[in-house]
């Protein structure tokens, strides 16, 4: 395995356009159509001519030579043939693969991944600049995937993956065991950090196949081409144990589910598909492991850092909320309710739109805002009080209509919890800055705090959830009693990453019927009991325990 960029594309009048081929079996592979990949500025300079001209490089209507400085690279699509050919490499690699110690696959491959990680920060953070992503949100990502791949969440993988004892004359393990052949499809809003979270299925021993979104390729091949292959190179690993394809996300996905050689299949995307798709997969005898819509909520107590919560809760803007992992709507205490809300406006009024590559950009575009008007306006029509934003804004920050960003927009949501999810803000993802923060009604502490705890557990998603309190007997209901979502953090940011702990994974509609915090390690291993005895006789084996059991009881 080797890096597969290139300055120099087959067409050499494209030179200078960052060029990725397919990665298949330790070889590339080109293809008959490319797809381009646009700068970031280009589109708040013109949006509809950039895209418009993606569109034709893409279908062949003009001309791939003398190439814009708008492009700054280009993927290379793969066919059915190609498709096939990366499934058959990585079948042949699984074996080979799976029989690597476990602290090669674990501790060393983890230990130089996470190394070329720093080393290639910059560059990462760069790439991810270039596919929109504001500078501070593509530092954040970076940070993220050096924790996945840190010390202590090495050892916590391998904690995880062999446990050993002894009984007698037995020697017993319960291992975890690779599933084989693991297909990934990373979402369009963060291919880069979702290929890199895919890749710790690599670990467990598993072969995996990684589908390049067509909307924002580049970030991921130039992680697996340029990181990741070159460390798997490095150890020795048979050459399919990693492939890289970009193309169209149906026939692809048709293309593992009918394969013989797929065992699982990680998909990101919306909800209502992921369900649907889990249900195709285990038609098909794959394993599903999902990653869909988060609906995050905040818990505020009455006794809660109202400074330090605002601050956590002020996340739930970043990338225009165009984030999985954000918080989406807030439950706050009755006695400070407003202080809080006037918190998150003056924080809200600090969060600006701009170009990703600027210090201090949060706001990205939001190319499609007629959701967040009609979502905005269904809160309105059920009583909720506008506190904040609702606009439409240019990169300047002046309200416009024509603007493609939002202003941070919070409204208050009156009448208590049991009507709160009528509010489609509430009740489903919104996937763009509009934050409704729930008036809880008045009540006595003990029945306020077991309302907050089944207004969460009653949340049909289920990815993260926080929450702010003082008091350690209402910290400890809170962590006791919460059962819904993948991850629960209190007093503390929302987003923040930490060792140990799952980046994404949850239960109900973020994770479907087999949803949990998703280490993609374990998701794509199955637990296998072993036993290894010296001396045993089968017959005392078998009826030994009851015969012991008697005589203990005196008989």
């Amino acid at each position: 395995m080797t890096p597969t960029s290139t300055e120099e594309p087959t067409e050499a009048s494209s030179s200078g356009v960052t060029t990725y081929l397919s990665l298949v079996g330790g070889e590339t592979v080109p293809g008959e159509e490319w797809v381009y990949v646009v700068d970031s500025d280009a589109l708040l300079d013109n949006a509809f001519a950039t895209l418009s001209l993606k569109r034709k490089l893409e279908r062949g209507k003009v001309s791939a030579k003398n190439l814009p400085p708008t492009i700054v690279g280009r993927v290379a699509r793969a066919d059915r043939a190609t498709t096939e050919r990366a499934l058959q490499a990585a079948a042949a690699a699984t074996g080979p693969w799976s029989r690597v110690p476990a602290e090669v696959r674990i501790d060393r491959f983890g230990e130089l991944l996470r190394r070329r990680l720093v080393e290639r920060s910059e560059q990462l953070t760069e790439v991810l600049v270039r596919e929109g992503h504001p500078l501070a949100l593509a530092r954040w990502q970076v940070s993220g995937a050096l924790e996945v791949f840190g010390p202590e969440s090495l050892g916590f993988y391998r904690s995880q993956m062999l446990q050993e004892f002894r009984h007698g004359d037995r020697r017993i393990s319960v291992r975890r065991r690779p599933d084989g052949v693991v297909c990934l499809n990373p979402p369009q809003n963060a291919p880069l950090s979702s290929a890199l979270l895919g890749v710790t299925a690599i670990m467990a021993g598993n072969s995996l196949v990684v589908r390049a979104p067509r909307s924002a390729p580049l970030g991921a091949m130039y992680v697996l081409q340029e990181v990741v292959a070159p460390v798997l190179a490095e150890l020795g690993a048979p050459p399919g144990t990693l492939n890289a394809v970009c193309g169209d996300p149906a026939p692809m996905l048709n293309a593992w589910l009918d394969s013989p050689l797929v065992d699982d299949i990680m998909y990101f995307g919306s909800s209502e598909n992921g369900i649907r798709f889990q249900e195709r997969c285990i038609a098909a005898g794959k394993k599903p492991i999902l990653e869909l819509a988060g609906n995050d909520v905040v818990l505020v107590w009455k006794d809660a850092d109202l400074e330090a919560a605002a601050d956590a809760i002020t996340e739930s803007f970043y990338g225009s909320g165009q984030l999985c992992m954000i918080p989406n709507q807030v439950v706050v205490h009755p006695d400070v309710r407003d202080r809080l809300l006037a918190l998150l406006a003056e924080r809200a009024a600090r969060i600006r739109p701009g170009r990703a590559s600027e210090e201090g950009v949060l706001l990205t575009p939001v190319l499609r805002n007629e959701k967040f008007f009609s979502c905005l306006q269904d809160a309105l029509d059920r009583g909720a009080e506008l506190v904040c934003g609702g606009h439409a804004v240019q990169e300047d920050g002046t309200r416009d209509t024509a603007g493609i960003f939002l202003e941070p927009t919070v409204v208050l949501i009156r009448g208590g919890l049991e009507k709160a999810r009528e509010v489609q803000a509430v009740r489903e993802e919104t996937f763009f800055p509009l934050l409704p923060v729930i008036a809880a009604e008045p009540a006595p502490d003990d029945v306020q705090l077991d309302r907050f705890v089944d207004f969460v557990n009653s949340n049909a998603y289920g990815l993260r959830n926080s929450a702010w309190a003082g008091d350690p007997e209402v910290v400890d209901a809170i962590v006791g009693r919460i059962t819904q979502g993948g991850l629960l953090k209190v007093n503390d940011s929302h987003i923040g990453f930490l060792p140990y702990l799952p980046t994404h994974g949850g239960t109900g509609l973020t994770g479907g019927a087999f949803g949990e915090a998703n280490y993609p390690i374990l998701r794509t291993s199955h637990v296998q009991g072993v036993s290894v005895a010296t001396g045993v006789r089968p017959t005392e084996a078998v009826f030994g325990a009851w015969q012991a059991m008697r005589a203990a009881a005196g008989d």
